[in-house]
């Protein structure tokens, strides 16, 4: 083996170059005779191709590739082609990138979007819906190739589809690409230089959606009531159809959201927290770690509530407070079996997302104040400074008076409920 000199000229050979060896330390570069510019760069871990020359007034220096990829003569000729590239101020590094970004797909882009922020599971997952479904056929393309035309066809499409779906699809794609024109600027520079998606607020055509204002009407609470606690004495009953049962109560009285309900764990439920002073009741709290708003939040639970968190069994297998041993997840699913049966038998249809509106108009025929309500709910403030700067908004156990006027009211329009359908008995037996 030949022994190598920094900054050596030859004749590049396949046997020349396998006559160098390797450096210990520092790299060696040696040029080639035949075509300046062009040369080879030895490393202590291999030999690389590569050419260096001026672009725009600055020495830039390019990989061509590993030796034994390419041969002498495949490398020589790729470096004419970056030596004319670059003499006519092209960068191979710069025009390499910029390529490499505009081959980009969303499906790519959406990955590094969910890498790049802290998103919840709910988030995530219609990104993910949306690429399987409404851009089955985009999501392999790169972004370059996105036009305000294909936008507004399938905009349309979707549409006629469900207007609420079209919407919410479009406005995932429409993140991503926003992130795209950050994330992706080779020689600072965005790959699309509008969001395609701008077509739809543009032309003003987004799906104007009702707002859903569906729940329990005030006079059938109790009706409600007497019919899930009837649920919960079913002696057929299974673990998941307890919980399931438990977690509608749960929301009727908390006006918590289902998902809330759903992974809610024991370690984050206190049924001991304190005990009242006048009464000498046990007092209990639950607490949300990430809630929708992101801001953890601890919340006092009415005496009914407690009464029914105590009255659940724990297992050591099973961390979820409603639990089903059917769930692959350990904790119960969307709730539409028990749902379900309220819509038939109250004869309003009804989703689990309703009993939080159920609990909202409770609270307003209760003259709870709005505010008061929001916070119990764990909902957005709106723009209320003295609220969002000066009221707690963590611990909410001053508000427990405000709870137990909603317990005590509903589990009362289940007693009257009973009572009712007592005298409706008592009558039928006199007949």
């Amino acid at each position: 083996m030949q022994s190598v000199l920094k900054n050596n000229k030859k004749k590049l050979t396949k046997t020349v170059i396998d006559g160098f060896s390797l450096p210990k330390k520092s790299p060696v570069f040696i040029w080639d005779t035949e075509l300046k510019n062009f040369g080879i760069k030895l490393n202590p871990t291999g030999k690389v191709f590569i050419v260096q020359s001026r672009v725009n007034g600055q020495s830039k220096r390019v990989k061509i590739g590993d030796y034994g990829v390419f041969t002498v003569d495949e490398a020589r000729r790729a470096a004419k082609q970056f030596l004319m590239d670059m003499s006519n101020g092209i960068n191979p590094t710069e025009e390499k990138k910029i390529k490499g970004a505009q081959a980009v797909t969303i499906e790519e882009v959406a990955q590094d979007y969910i890498n790049d922020r802290t998103l919840k599971a709910s988030s995530i997952h219609d990104i993910n819906k949306h690429l399987k479904g409404t851009f089955k056929d985009w999501k392999d393309k790169p972004i370059t190739d996105i036009s305000r035309d294909m936008v507004l066809k399938l905009f349309r499409q979707r549409s006629e589809q469900s207007p609420a779906q079209a919407n919410q699809a479009f406005r995932v794609l429409r993140a991503l690409l926003n992130y795209s024109m950050e994330a992706y600027r080779p020689g600072n520079k965005p790959i699309i230089l509008e969001n395609p998606v701008q077509i739809i607020s543009g032309a003003r055509i987004w799906n104007k959606i009702k707002p859903k204002n569906r729940r329990i009407p005030i006079e059938q609470i109790g009706q409600a009531w007497v019919m899930l606690e009837n649920m919960q004495l079913d002696p057929a009953q299974t673990m998941a159809f307890r919980s399931m049962v438990d977690a509608v109560l749960f929301c009727l009285l908390t006006g918590a959201r289902w998902g809330e309900c759903q992974k809610l764990t024991w370690d984050n439920v206190n049924l001991e927290f304190g005990v009242d002073e006048e009464t000498g009741e046990i007092l209990g709290q639950w607490h949300i770690k990430d809630p929708k708003n992101t801001i953890p939040i601890t919340l006092p639970l009415s005496s009914q509530a407690r009464v029914l968190l105590e009255s659940k069994p724990r297992t050591k297998e099973n961390k979820f407070v409603f639990c089903s041993e059917k769930s692959k997840t350990g904790y119960i699913g969307p709730g539409r079996f028990v749902t379900d049966q309220l819509t038939e038998a109250l004869g309003v249809e009804l989703s689990a997302h309703d009993l939080r509106r159920t609990f909202r108009s409770i609270a307003a025929h209760l003259n709870v104040e709005l505010w008061r309500t929001k916070l119990l709910m764990n909902h957005k403030m709106g723009n209320d400074i003295t609220i969002q700067a000066y009221t707690e908004k963590s611990d909410l156990e001053y508000l427990r008076p405000n709870i137990q006027t909603i317990g005590d009211w509903i589990e009362k329009q289940g007693k009257l409920e009973k009572n009712k359908i007592t005298d409706i008995n008592t009558k039928r037996e006199a007949v």
